[in-house]
């Protein structure tokens, strides 16, 4: 009877266990199903401090994204508006300028072909001047030819003949436009602000005041587009000033002489030229004088006589002596 006991008290042992242990299952997958549909819908106010989280690992992740490439920094594509300006050269607004002086065979014929190379390039001829004629003849050129070829045809006129001089400038524009842009645009603005507030107006004393203040900012928009017309018309098109000289031709550029020589030849070319203007001005005047000074010069003549000659004057004569007083007796 005691084995038969003890074997049915180890039987509900074991049934127990099982039932604990089963009913501990169940309860580790309910909370397993719980917590995964809590992971589905999660509570805002724990979502937030995440959030926040994430932004700050961003941020700091920012620099050095910009610093690797690989990252996606500055060796990234960048989106339409959204990166630092463009400042490469090619994008710039530069305004070249340039002026040389070339020896050539025919002036003429060679001033020909000039002008029809800046016509082929694009651009034209701005100005011509020529003087004399011959071996000695001299022209100056302005062509005007596009920004882009401006070097190609310096370098095809210096070929023209010998360049004696040549010197090209530049001038970057590029903020003055932007500083433009920015200000047609606000300028713009207040135009369309004035229109709008003519178009309100309710008597006649707003109506004057407002049609004087609308004139007087479409005049500054129009001075501002004036401006950017001409500076975008200086960097499209750039400006060559071109001498071609005959062979005869005297060089412009002299050594600077100095001494005593030169300074005597200097005083005595400007006392020369100042006696000259004198005997000009002397020249002009001389018919003048001789018009108006001969007769006044009489005049004063016949004056100085007159005060010369004597004024005649009756004799003054003698008073009557005084008798002497007598002494008493």
């Amino acid at each position: 009877m005691t084995t038969m006991g003890a074997g049915m008290d180890g039987q509900a042992v074991r049934r127990r266990g099982t039932l604990l242990a089963a009913t501990a299952l169940a309860a580790a997958l309910v909370l397993t199903g719980c917590g995964a549909d809590d992971s589905g819908s999660p509570d805002k106010a724990a979502v937030a401090p995440a959030l926040g989280d994430a932004q700050r690992d961003n941020a700091a992740g920012a620099p050095e994204a910009a610093a690797d490439p690989q990252k996606g920094g500055a060796g990234a594509p960048r989106e339409a508006g959204t990166g630092a300006p463009d400042l490469r050269v090619d994008q710039r607004a530069i305004i070249y300028t340039g002026s040389m002086r070339v020896q050539v065979d025919d002036v003429d014929a060679e001033a020909r072909e000039v002008s029809a190379l800046v016509t082929r390039a694009g651009g034209f001829v701005g100005g011509d001047q020529r003087r004399s004629a011959g071996a000695d003849a001299v022209a100056e050129l302005q062509l005007r030819v596009p920004a882009e070829k401006f070097t190609a045809v310096v370098d095809e006129i210096a070929t023209r003949g010998s360049q004696q001089s040549r010197e090209i400038s530049t001038e970057d524009a590029t903020e003055a436009i932007v500083d433009l842009d920015a200000r047609i645009t606000s300028q713009r603005a207040r135009v369309e602000s004035a229109r709008r507030l003519l178009a309100r107006a309710s008597s006649i004393t707003d109506l004057v005041s407002l049609e004087n203040e609308l004139g007087r900012r479409e005049a500054d928009l129009a001075s501002l587009e004036a401006k950017k017309r001409r500076l975008a018309d200086l960097t499209a098109l750039s400006t060559i000033t071109v001498t071609l000289v005959g062979p005869a031709a005297k060089a412009t550029e002299e050594k600077a002489e100095t001494g005593f020589l030169v300074g005597l030849k200097g005083g005595w070319r400007a006392f020369v030229a100042s006696l000259t203007v004198l005997l000009t001005v002397l020249g002009a005047l001389l018919p003048w004088l001789v018009a108006f000074g001969v007769p006044v010069a009489v005049l004063l003549l016949v004056l100085r006589r007159r005060r010369r000659a004597p004024i005649p004057t009756a004799p003054v004569s003698a008073p009557p002596p005084v008798p002497a007083a007598r002494s008493a007796p």
